[in-house]
Order: structure tokens, then sequence, then C-alpha cells
């Protein structure tokens, strides 16, 4: 059991925050305390709310920092995808 004393403006504050919200006094101070406990938390970091660090990425060769070898990369990866295209509209000509 708690017992606390409240000066008046306190005591107002209580009373009305009880009014408007419906609640008891120990429910109030419950959600107060559990509010102010979850903010002391760690807090997730953008890779871990985003579920981790991407696999896709991390499959990728580890010097891809290096100007020569990023464009090099991406060149072949629209080529791929520029073949992949052509490839789906010449089947899709010989379907007609």
């Amino acid at each position: 059991m708690l017992n606390i004393s409240l000066d008046d403006e306190a005591e107002k504050y209580l009373v009305d925050i009880l009014a408007r919200e419906k609640i008891t006094s120990t429910e109030l101070i419950k959600r107060l305390l559990w509010e102010h406990w979850s903010s002391l938390q760690s807090r997730k970091t953008v890779l871990e709310r985003m579920g981790g660090y991407p696999e896709h990425l991390l499959e990728s060769p580890s010097n891809l920092s290096d100007r020569d070898v990023r464009r090099k990369t991406i060149a072949e990866d629209i080529n791929k995808s520029q073949e992949t295209t052509q490839q789906v509209l010449i089947e899709e000509s010989q379907t007609f």
C-alpha cells in the first residue's frame, strides 16, 4: 500500500484527471508508472524495427565501396534486367 501527501494544486490535478479518464487513482498510478518505466527502456534501433539486416545486401561483394566495382555491378544488373525484359517481349510476341 502506498500513501502519499499531495499539495492542493496536485490534488486538483489528480481529481481532474480521474474525472476525465474515469479511472481509479490506483489505475492512474499504474499507468503513469508503466509509461515512465517504458520510456526508460532502451529503444529499438531503426535496423531492429525494420526486422534486422537486409540479407540480400550482405550477400553482395564486400568491395562495393569502390566506385568501379559498384559501377560494374550496377551495369551487370541493368543488362540482366534488360535481357529478361527482351525475352519476355519475344515470348509474348510469339504467342500472338
